[in-house]
């Protein structure tokens, strides 16, 4: 159901910058239930024009707790990023528009290809899942908010298309935006601030397993390596609270491993084992049947999967 899902596809915390009484950066932080499809993180920025989200999630109530943060702080959203396509990252879109019709979305034009391929293939397993009396209420509930965003694709398209990674001024504010291409999506971008040395990478960091649907592992393990190049001392990633660079870096080890792992003739157990002790700081125990389910997963769809399934998001997306 998680893959169905994300196809048509908490807790609110607060960073002190180094000035005193500004912030570096406010978190309204996803979730990854056990019974419906997951929320990425949504971060604001604060900027001259206004404030700038980064990433909406895909829960109404998740985009209500974004627009609640804009009426006590007293400001309009001028700018969203999207740092990528996945729903759980973009259907809050949307929501956030209709209160402020004047924010800007920037994005890459990945979803293009996703509404071509991807999303249209989820759109019609959907199908099958309002069909079956089990489903459940709230999943039906999700899976037409999605059907609908894939049906009016401009609530999904960036108004401002982000093609290369650029130093860029948003809403006034000054950010380092940097594209990632074919990693855990066709273009993921990732936003670095050089005045408070802060990284927000989206989905190229997942805190309890790496969400590799629409992956291509050689390009996100450059990325990853594009990220520890950065002098940043606080990173958000797309699920999960802010890390340290230590923390990022047993990340990357543990992900690198992962990708090595199930390339090799390893047991898939010892692969997925490997994961968890990797990431252990990083997976509560709520959720260690969940890992070792997506990690088994994602080893036999995409790192073991056939050599031209393996290569099939590690090039722009095109129907069949």
């Amino acid at each position: 159901m998680r893959s169905a899902l994300l196809a048509l596809g908490v807790l609110s915390a607060s960073c002190s910058a180094a000035s005193p009484g500004t912030l570096a950066f406010q978190l309204i932080a996803g979730s990854v239930p056990l019974d419906k499809g997951p929320d990425g993180n949504s971060i604001i920025l604060d900027a001259p024009g206004g404030l700038i989200v980064v990433d909406t999630g895909r829960h109404p109530e998740h985009s209500a707790k974004i627009l609640a943060v804009a009426r006590e702080r007293g400001r309009p959203i001028a700018a969203i990023v999207n740092t990528h396509w996945h729903l759980d990252h973009t259907t809050g879109n949307l929501d956030l528009r209709q209160a402020y019709p004047a924010a800007q979305v920037y994005g890459t034009n990945a979803i293009d290809g996703a509404l071509a391929t991807y999303l249209k293939q989820g759109r019609e397993r959907s199908d099958n899942a309002l069909a079956d009396p089990k489903t459940s209420a709230a999943d039906r509930a999700q899976i037409m908010g999605a059907r609908h965003r894939v049906d009016h694709p401009d609530t999904l398209r960036p108004t401002r298309p982000v093609l290369r990674s650029a130093r860029m001024a948003i809403a006034g504010r000054d950010l380092d935006i940097r594209v990632a291409p074919f990693a855990a999506s066709e273009a993921d971008i990732w936003l670095y601030d050089h005045k408070e040395r802060l990284a927000v990478v989206g989905d190229l960091v997942v805190d309890i397993v790496p969400f590799m649907d629409t992956a291509c592992a050689d390009g996100w393990l450059k990325a990853l390596d594009e990220i520890e190049q950065t002098p940043f001392v606080t990173l958000v990633p797309g699920h999960g609270q802010a890390m340290s660079r230590s923390d990022f870096l047993g990340w990357k080890k543990a992900f690198a491993d992962f990708v090595a792992c199930g390339r090799s003739q390893a047991d898939k157990s010892a692969c997925i084992a490997g994961w968890e002790k990797g990431a252990a700081k990083f997976i509560d125990a709520a959720h260690r049947d969940y890992v070792r389910q997506a990690a088994d997963y994602y080893l036999t769809t995409r790192l073991r999967s056939s050599p031209d399934e393996q290569q099939r998001y590690c090039k722009p997306l095109k129907p069949d």
